[in-house]
């Protein structure tokens, strides 16, 4: 028989030996973290010496779809996943609550994303009418809730559901196309303050070979971004205002989205109104590729021009190709900062509205050395061929990167490693001609046409 003071010791150790067996038989297994394993210290080789290479970025992207939308939006996920970004979806309210719900559910269930912790989904979700101020609206919501979630992000940019990449975040294999690819690395150096942006180009020669041999950081968008400075903007602009004058810059709009739960809808008013004097209007391309000090300028500067131009334009049809653009290039701090491109590449009709992209217009889309292209139809067979040549990309996975360690096939990413390891694509080259080009016609800043 027990003494009576062994029986309290007795009766916790029972206790803690079926807690701890509860635990070990119904905890979830989690799968490690994929990026989440101690950096490597990168390296270029060059003339058999290793070179430090750059860090790379970490980008934060802002995916929008609507109604039925829900498998484009996760296609899209999949083509531009890397474990360094972040990502913010949303479906707007013109979508069902199931539709989100469901995409909310697809995203935890599957375990990168979850283990990533990178990918979420807006729950609450907003109106958005695509020609006018709600379109706005919800880009600087995005970006305002991106800045909550995370501190490390350097870049920010919205993609809608129609939208598709033409390059790789990072690709995971090499490919005997690059025996003897030169490729370019962009060096940049400012001079002063806001001074002006000096160009250089090295070339460094490599091998496939040698590539895979030092697990060389060569990505294709990430890496390009890598040598940049990360305060430049890419964002289409003009002064030219010409035809948008009257048709897009001084009729006043109304967009109810911005105040009613039900029929929502966009209406012109009779009257027109003066441009601003204070201020000169720039117009360009809603999408863009921008810094994060700019984004936090934009949501919370104590420079008043951002909010000021965000009321003028909360009547102004189609604001978000006026908004960026036009901040950018009043702003000192930041008009020295702007590339003269959102690195989308799109194709207008007659009407000059943006044209839906096929199959015949695949050549086209490589050789313009864009990031990106819009708008494509859903499921459209161009987008297959994206997958499987530019992308090399199977059906519902990730584009496999250097941090994919598993054999080949379908499951190359079900074993993670390094997400600072990238590897060489093609697109990395053709991203980085159009970059040389842009640069050496010193479109570095906004100039009044």
């Amino acid at each position: 028989m027990l003494p009576a003071a062994a029986i309290p010791s007795l009766c916790v150790l029972t206790l803690f030996s079926i807690l701890l067996f509860l635990s070990l038989t119904t905890a979830p297994r989690r799968p490690p973290p994929p990026s989440l394993f101690p950096s490597r210290h990168r390296l270029l080789l060059h003339d058999n010496q290793t070179v430090p290479a750059p860090p790379p970025p970490r980008l934060a992207y802002f995916i929008s779809g609507s109604a039925n939308d829900s498998g484009r939006v996760l296609r899209l996920l999949h083509s531009v996943y890397h474990p360094r970004n972040q990502y913010l979806l949303h479906l707007d309210r013109f979508a069902s609550q199931s539709e989100r719900d469901a995409l909310a559910a697809t995203v935890e269930s599957a375990p990168l994303f979850r283990a990533a912790v990178n990918v979420h989904v807006v729950g609450k979700a907003d109106y958005v009418l695509s020609n006018g101020p709600s379109a706005l609206s919800s880009t600087l919501h995005g970006a305002s809730v991106l800045l909550r979630l995370s501190d490390k992000w350097d870049w920010f940019l919205t993609l809608s559901a129609a939208d598709y990449p033409l390059v790789t975040q990072d690709v995971y294999a090499c490919s005997s196309a690059f025996d003897g690819y030169a490729i370019g690395l962009l060096h940049f150096a400012y001079k002063g303050g806001i001074g002006t942006l000096t160009f250089l180009v090295d070339k460094y020669e490599f091998s496939c070979y040698n590539i895979c041999d030092v697990e060389l950081l060569s990505a294709d968008l990430l890496h390009i971004l890598s040598y940049l400075p990360r305060n430049l903007n890419f964002v289409n602009h003009t002064s030219y205002i010409g035809w948008r004058e009257s048709r897009k810059l001084k009729p006043i709009i109304v967009d109810t989205a911005l105040y009613l739960t039900d029929n929502i809808e966009t209406f012109f008013a009779t009257q027109n109104r003066p441009l601003p004097d204070a201020y000169r209007l720039f117009t360009g391309s809603s999408m863009a590729l921008l810094s994060r000090n700019f984004v936090e300028f934009c949501i919370m500067g104590t420079d008043n021009l951002p909010r000021t131009l965000l009321m003028y334009l909360s009547n102004t049809p189609k604001p978000s190709s006026v908004y960026f653009p036009t901040l950018l290039c009043n702003s000192r701090q930041f008009k020295r900062t702007t590339i003269n491109h959102s690195l989308l590449y799109s194709s207008l009709d007659s009407r000059q509205w943006i044209r839906l992209l096929n199959s015949s217009d695949f050549q086209e889309l490589v050789q313009s050395g864009a990031a990106f292209a819009s708008a494509f139809p859903q499921n459209d067979p161009i987008l297959d061929r994206i997958d499987l040549e530019l992308l090399q990309r199977s059906r519902n996975k990730p584009v496999p990167g250097g941090w994919c360690l598993g054999d080949s096939g379908d499951h190359k990413c079900s074993v993670w490693g390094d997400s600072d390891v990238l590897r060489p694509g093609p697109g990395a080259r053709r991203l980085e001609k159009r970059l040389v080009r842009l640069l050496s016609k010193e479109l570095t800043q906004c100039l009044d046409e």
